[in-house]
């Protein structure tokens, strides 16, 4: 059965973030992800983790000046030395965390571009090295223009076409049933296509990415397909709460006692 990982960027904010671990353990979650720690010192997000008794099963590399508009770095010709510094930055938070798997933003882009193409080829392929050296995954996941206008990695066919470019085995696909509705639809399909490659799966209602029991999603089926299918990971809770977190939980509620 299904085991959720809280996403702690969009999840919990009534706490702030160093308190929202524990808001999730007292929830029932065993685990969390969330978008970037990096404006807290790395041991305070290690302890607050392990008081809390959780797992941490994702997080991003830094995107670059997020408050500017950056949203990754990894397909952004010119920028491979901050592409690289950002690894080095991930990997102290990776150790702090006991995090298996980060995710590398490829950043605003055309994708029909050779040159960013080619830039985000030789730096997933950089980043795949170091984290094998240290038993880690390294993770691409498409993105939705409407969510993100102009993202680079913006279908899933392509996606596909760079994991099997590069060929490392500890590259895989971040799974995100929201952006794959959006994009494409064909949820059930797409996993069964891609499932030897999957290396995390998120969740959220579509289209307004509240909790994953509104919307035209029947995530109760998707569940099931990803148990048929052998998906032991974390499904992570990446939605934006409709009316605050804790009311928003009813849904968690009914699947917990079923976790594997």
């Amino acid at each position: 059965m299904p085991r959720f990982a809280a996403n702690l960027s969009m999840l919990f904010q009534e706490w702030v973030f160093l308190d929202r671990f524990a808001c999730a353990a007292d929830a029932g979650f065993r685990a969390v992800e969330f978008l970037f720690p990096y404006d807290h010192p790395p041991e305070a997000v290690g302890k607050a983790l392990a008081d809390a008794g959780l797992e941490q099963a994702l997080f991003n590399l830094p995107p670059g000046d997020w408050a500017a508009g950056e949203r990754g770095l990894a397909a952004l010709p010119g920028r491979e030395a901050d592409f690289r510094d950002a690894l080095d930055r991930a990997l102290v938070y990776a150790e702090a965390t006991g995090v298996p798997r980060l995710h590398a933003m490829s950043g605003l882009g055309d994708p029909d571009d050779p040159a960013a193409r080619r830039t985000y080829l030789e730096n997933l392929a950089v980043a795949a090295d170091r984290l094998a050296e240290r038993g880690l995954d390294v993770l691409i996941e498409p993105i939705n223009r409407r969510s993100v206008p102009g993202y680079f990695l913006c279908d899933f066919r392509m996606a596909e076409s760079v994991l099997e470019t590069l060929g490392r085995p500890n590259l895989k696909l971040q799974f995100d049933v929201f952006h794959r509705q959006i994009l494409h639809g064909d949820i059930l399909t797409g996993l069964a296509d891609s499932i030897g490659r999957i290396g995390h799966v998120q969740i959220a209602g579509v289209p307004d990415r509240h909790e994953p029991d509104t919307g035209e999603v029947r995530y109760e089926v998707v569940f099931e397909a990803l148990d048929r299918l052998g998906y032991g990971g974390w499904i992570g809770c990446e939605y934006a709460p409709a009316d605050g977190t804790q009311a928003g939980l009813g849904w968690l509620r009914s699947w917990l006692g079923r976790e594997g």
